[in-house]
């Protein structure tokens, strides 16, 4: 069955006539909002045949149909899924340990600037050069008053 052996002009203007019905019933019922959106949605079939889109749509609904058809049965159609799934999947995993990272990296700098240890491992904190014995002393007062005594 193609496009041309459907006579559209009688099955648009049939689709419309029913829609206009039922934007009135829908009127008398709910309300004249509810009856506009009806006759708005009623609209479209007369629309698309006077525009020419009905052939459009027929088109794309014929591609999508070919498309299915030809996909049910291929194993290589099937293969691309899978392929495009472990896609998602790795486009997943790699956000979850960029973020994990991330807050790692966070963590890191957050104790190194309170004194603590440093939590990812193999990283060294910086060396400080002590150029005298009161260098120690400066630093455990630094400590100090990083904690809040004085």
């Amino acid at each position: 069955m193609g496009f041309d052996d459907i006579a559209w002009l009688p099955l648009c203007a049939g689709l419309t006539i029913i829609g206009v019905i039922l934007a009135w019933t829908a009127t008398r019922r709910r309300g004249s909002a509810a009856g506009m959106r009806v006759l708005a949605w009623a609209l479209l079939p007369m629309a698309a045949y006077l525009t020419g889109a009905v052939a459009v749509v027929w088109e794309i609904g014929s591609a999508i149909v070919r498309w299915v058809t030809g996909f049910a049965f291929s194993p290589t159609r099937w293969a691309g899924v899978v392929v495009a799934i472990v896609a998602v999947l790795l486009f997943f995993i790699a956000g979850a340990l960029r973020s994990r990272a991330i807050s790692r990296g966070r963590k890191a700098r957050s104790d190194e600037l309170s004194g603590g240890p440093p939590s990812l491992p193999g990283r060294k904190t910086p060396a400080r050069a002590k150029t005298s014995s009161d260098d120690e002393f400066s630093e455990v007062e630094e400590i100090l008053k990083r904690r809040g005594i004085s």
